[in-house]
């Protein structure tokens, strides 16, 4: 049995697939989206913001077959400098991946988009990682369920504007067995939504406002407020005058 890396896996059949379907929805995602950077972490083989409009755009990965290799839990951006943040199955192997939402929270700026997708462990291919001993790509990496995964966005403060289900077909080898059960992705949605492979979600971080606190003045004291002081040479004046 071969044993895959990320890159050697998404040129199998079964990985292809599974490209094929994120691409159009990261495409979809980022293509009304602005700012000024973007950055994709994760799976850097693949240029998931090739229909972004954001003009400075940077790939990243964990490991060195990337331009920009960095570790998810020590980003090397400065705070609040990111619009758009792409999170391509990152979190199911970082170390401490509620580490990695932290440093995603600190580097986008308020109002800023995080796109991220994860393989879904309640989920035909989620029995397949219990069942496979390989220890290969993807199937080592642990996957977290939809639902940890919103709670913990939502505790870092951010608001899940968007969000869908795919690759309902089961991850089968051969691209003959693939062909044969695309039917399953054309009925997924409408007849078992949430056993989709992958899930894929939009949040937004959302800033608490500040609140302006505003003296409670009363009509007498704005009217004082409003009269201007005499100067010191008008006071001179005035007592000239008064002897």
């Amino acid at each position: 049995m071969a044993t895959y890396t990320e890159q050697g896996w998404l040129q199998t059949p079964l990985g292809n697939y599974l490209l094929t379907q994120e691409q159009a929805m990261f495409d979809s995602a980022v293509a009304d989206m602005f700012g000024f950077n973007a950055l994709q972490l994760g799976m850097p083989e693949v240029d998931l913001l090739r229909n972004c409009r954001i003009p400075f755009r940077f790939r990243a990965a964990p490991h060195a077959a990337t331009t920009l290799c960095c570790d998810s839990v020590q980003l090397p951006f400065a705070a609040s400098s990111i619009d758009v943040l792409l999170m391509p199955h990152i979190l199911e192997f970082s170390p401490s991946p509620h580490d990695t939402l932290r440093e995603a929270e600190r580097i986008l700026l308020p109002e800023g988009h995080l796109v991220l997708s994860g393989f879904n462990p309640i989920s035909l291919w989620g029995a397949r990682r219990l069942m496979d001993k390989g220890g290969e790509y993807p199937w080592q990496g642990k996957f977290i369920s939809l639902l940890r995964l919103k709670d913990w966005l939502a505790l870092l403060g951010f608001e899940v504007v968007a969000g869908r289900m795919a690759c309902y077909i089961p991850p089968v080898r051969k691209e003959s067995m693939l062909q044969r059960c695309q039917f399953m992705d054309r009925a997924g949605d409408r007849w078992w939504p949430m056993l989709g492979g992958v899930y894929f979600l939009v949040a937004k971080k959302r800033v608490t406002g500040m609140r302006l606190i505003r003296p409670s003045w009363n009509g007498a004291r704005v009217a004082r407020a409003l009269i201007p002081k005499p100067t010191q040479k008008a006071e001179c004046q005035k007592n000239k005058h008064g002897q």
